[in-house]
């Protein structure tokens, strides 16, 4: 199963903490924000969007 992790950058307030717990290190800070710059890492967890404050974060199945 694969998973697509999407940042709203409307929303994000690029504090960091997605990058930080994420395991398998999907996230990085670029101009302030959070990108997804290893999407195809992702392993489905969700735990970046449980730190995520401000709700920028959603994981879709693909």
């Amino acid at each position: 199963m694969a998973f697509n992790p999407i940042v709203d950058t409307e929303k994000c307030e690029g504090c960091g903490e997605c990058a930080d717990v994420c395991p398998t290190e999907v996230y990085e800070i670029q101009d302030g924000k959070s990108v997804a710059v290893n999407a195809e890492e992702c392993v489905g967890c969700e735990s970046c969007i449980e730190v995520c404050e401000p709700g920028a974060i959603t994981v879709e199945e693909v």
